[in-house]
């Protein structure tokens, strides 16, 4: 019973995994949210961040990756539906990325709240 119940939860993570390895293998712009991530955690170990912010920028990424999963799984569902060019698969397909851009947006303004004094700080005491 127990065996069960732990090959059901293994399962489910491996389709999980399946959906990212799609993602990753079909979408462009997982390459731009990728190349963000690096560069976001790297400046926050340069910068040194404190604790909350940093917990702040990975749940940050992991909402914006969350979000473009959730945007390319609605455009798979919509392009099942119909290929067709009808309003409301345009609409969907829309709101979605929308969603998206609304995620990334407020990262960007996360990222200059939590990284913006602490390199105007930095040029400061470099070049006073």
């Amino acid at each position: 019973m127990i065996s069960d119940f732990i090959k059901k939860r293994l399962k489910a993570f491996k389709y999980a995994f399946e959906g990212i390895s799609e993602l990753w293998r079909k979408e462009p712009n997982t390459r731009v949210h990728m190349f963000f991530t690096v560069a976001v955690l790297i400046m926050g170990f340069l910068l040194k961040v404190s604790a909350a912010e940093f917990a702040l920028l990975v749940l940050t990424i992991g909402v914006v990756w969350g979000m473009e999963t959730i945007n390319s799984s609605v455009e798979r569902v919509v392009d099942l539906v119909t290929l067709d060019k009808k309003p409301l698969a345009k609409a969907a397909k829309d709101l979605a990325a929308g969603a998206v851009l609304i995620t990334a947006i407020a990262s960007v303004v996360i990222g200059l709240i939590i990284f913006l004094p602490k390199l105007i700080q930095l040029f400061v005491l470099n070049f006073s």
